[in-house]
Formats: C-alpha cells, structure tokens, sequence
C-alpha cells in the first residue's frame, strides 16, 4: 500500500515509525512530516484543504490517508476525502466534534449516561450568569474552552478570583479566539488519570496497552497546562478489572450514541480518564491519538499497525493484527525555556546523532528544522527522548529515557523530571 500520513509532530514521527515496519506498505509519504519522518518517509508540501489532496492520492495510488492531529480532522478533511472514494483513517467531522467541541461531548456523556463530572455550559453572552454560578459553587472548579485550544484550554480554579479571572481571559481577552466564547465549567475531580487509545472501525473496537500522561509544566504538577511534558506505558493503574469497566461503562456506550447521533466513529478514540472513588470517569475525548502517548504506545506493539489501520477504514477491524509485546516504555519532551508561555527558537540541538542506531532509545522530533546542515529548535515542545525496553521495568525505562537526554543539549533546554513516578509508586 501507499499510504500518506498528515501531521508534522512528534505523534507524527512516532505514526511513522510504527508504519515503516509495516509488510504492507510499499510508500509512506507524510504532508507535512519533520525532520524525523524524512528518514522514514518522503515529505511532502501539500496543501490539505485544497484539491491539491484528492489529485495527489490519485496520482500516487494512495490507498489509506492517516491523519494525525485534530484540526483536519475538525474542519473535515475526512469528509472530503472519503467522498472522493480514497479511505482514511480518522473520524468524519460529524464524529471529530467529541473534540472539537466539548460542551457536545459533554452534552452526549449526560444524555447516554457515560460517566464524567457535573457540568455547566456557558457561553460569552451568558457572561454575568456565569460569574453568578460561580459565586454559588465550591472549589477547586475546572474551567474549559468548548473549543480547540491545542492542550492549554484547561485551567484548573482554587477559587473564585481564579475562576473570575480565566473567564475575562476566554470571554473578553479572547485569548484562544472562538474556542472560548463557550466553556464548559465542571466539578473538579480528583484520583489517577490514565490514556485511552480505542482502535474502532465504528462497532468493533481494540484497546492499545493504557499510558500516563504528565499535562502540567512543572514537576509535581504543577504550573500551566501545555501539550504534554511526558508520558508512559503501559499504565499499571489500569488492571483487566478496571480496563473492562472502561470498556463496557465507558467505549462502548460512546461509539454506540455517536451512530446513534449519525456520528459513526473510524479511527482514534482517546479518552482521557480520572479513577475516581466511584470508578473511571471521562475527564475529556480526543478524536486522535495523543501526543506523547503515541511515542510510548507504539513501540509496546507488535504486529502490522497500518493491517490495523486499513481494517478499521475498512469498517472491518482485525482484531488480531496487533498485540501488546510485553515491553515499557518512558518519554520525556525536552522543550523550549518558557515554554508554554514565550520562547526563542533556532538553538542547534546536539547529540541526537548518537542515537540513530540504538535499540531502545527513539528520540521523536516535535519541534525542529534543518538549517545549514544543522538541526535546530523550531517550537514550544522540541523532542521526546524515548526509552522502549523488552521487560516490564518501568524503573529502567525511566532511568534509560533520563540518561539518553542527558546527553542531549541545546541553549534553555527545559524538561520534567518526576516522569513516570507516579507509576513507580
């Protein structure tokens, strides 16, 4: 199969790789790709939301499109593509709004009984009778813009100067535009969170080995929400008791009410969930795979992902295409300084080099670009240096992640340190 894979991120790398050990593939093309996908696939420049997409599938004999992060997916590039009878990979955008506007998600969680926390939804013109709610509510509250926000939508409130204060930001400063003119103000609960990643062609669906992933800037959580600082699988919070539970109270009833809201889901299902005392819960869907999470799910998998990937766009999911091989696996993202706030770029990254031939250590480019044969900075989230062993050790696993980017350097380099504690106590 030729296969063309859209996206430029770390979760892009991390697609390809697994894709170029495929036996089906003949040529994976990625539009755009980084520089780490350029040795695993030919990068393209192609213009996704025009008729560009549909002739260079023809020409090329594309027979699966894959795409990776939301947006395209929200704006219905899906859509467009199966209308021109080539499969894709990835909800249509009937199906990607369980992302793209999380007051519906929400909405569909209540009126299918999926379990999830007490909210409200308002949007700016309710701007006072929000303010009025929150004076009637106690705290910690959890404030969310409705829309894509890239990860940092989420703000976590102690009180209600907080709560006061992320409202102007979202209603009157407008800081994420029209993704927070509506938010979603929800009871704020606590327990272990863990990633879901649901592989479904609409009815049937496989669950990839469980990771954690580690939102906050800061060690200890805390500090602002960002796109990921980390992440590790599998997540040994999740035992076959609890993974049934979330199958059958949490999946199923959501691939169920989305056709039953003529929504039928291909693709990704991520679902983000708290374990709270009174079970799992959905703190939040994702109509794709997560970013980290892809870098440490992948390589715990053995078998043909695009067999997988080709049978769900098929809407005939081979359940037996893939397994989980007994390995783990830790990815820490080295970012920019200032990171999610304000930060320089263009800083020569070194020592990457060193590991082109290791066998369990990947590091995954989220953030880089080539310049005068050197690879340098080009974002907020830069790298993710990756461990994969054979063995379930995620002491090792971690202790190989933070020696591997010990080695690697490149002017206000930033990173966590505490990834995957949680799950080593």
């Amino acid at each position: 199969m030729n296969v063309l894979l859209i996206g430029s991120g770390g979760r892009e790398h991390a697609l390809a790789l697994a894709l170029s050990k495929s036996k089906t593939l003949n040529k994976l093309f990625c539009a755009p790709g980084n520089t780490g996908t350029k040795n695993l696939a030919e990068n393209i420049q192609l213009n996704i939301y025009s008729n560009d997409l549909i002739d260079f599938c023809r020409i090329n004999d594309i027979s699966l499109v894959i795409i990776g992060p939301e947006q395209p997916l929200v704006d219905g590039i899906s859509d467009r593509l199966k209308a021109n009878g080539i499969k894709v990979f990835g909800p249509n955008q009937n199906a990607a709004e369980i992302e793209g506007n999380k007051a519906f998600a929400k909405k569909l969680m209540r009126n299918y009984s999926i379990p999830t926390a007490q909210f409200q939804v308002f949007t700016k013109r309710s701007h006072q009778i929000a303010l009025n709610y929150l004076k009637s509510i106690s705290y910690p509250t959890v404030i969310k813009a409705s829309g894509l926000a890239a990860g940092k939508g989420v703000v976590i409130c102690n009180d209600y100067k907080s709560a006061e204060k992320t409202l102007k930001e979202y209603f009157e400063d407008e800081i994420f535009g029209d993704s927070g003119k509506t938010v979603v103000i929800e009871e704020f609960l606590e327990g272990e969170e863990a990633s879901i990643f649901a592989i479904t062609d609409g009815e049937r669906f496989i669950i990839l080995p469980a990771s954690q992933d580690h939102k906050r800037a800061l060690d200890g959580d805390k500090g602002k929400n960002t796109g990921g600082m980390g992440a590790y699988a599998p997540a040994n919070i999740i035992d076959s008791k609890l993974l049934e539970e979330i199958k059958t109270k949490i999946i199923k009833p959501t691939l169920r009410a989305l056709s039953e809201e003529n929504r039928k889901y291909i693709g990704c299902l991520y679902a983000g969930i708290i374990l709270t005392k009174n079970g799992p819960k959905v703190i939040e869907f994702n109509c794709r795979f997560g970013d980290p999470e892809t870098q440490v799910v992948l390589p715990l998998i053995d078998g043909d992902i695009l067999k997988l990937f080709y049978s769900a766009a098929s809407e005939k999911l081979d359940i037996n295409s893939v397994k989980y091989n007994g390995g783990t696996s830790v990815c820490v993202v080295a970012v920019s300084e200032g990171y999610p706030d304000n930060y320089k770029k263009g800083f020569e990254i070194k020592g990457i080099n060193r590991f082109s031939d290791s066998k369990n250590i990947i590091v995954y480019h989220a953030s880089t670009k080539e310049e005068n044969d050197k690879i340098v900075t080009n974002g907020g989230r830069v790298l993710g240096i990756t461990s994969v062993i054979n063995s379930d050790n995620l002491k090792l696993a971690k202790k190989e992640a933070y020696k591997a980017l010990s080695k690697i350097k490149f002017n206000g380099i930033t990173f966590r340190k505490d990834i995957a504690d949680k799950g080593i106590k």
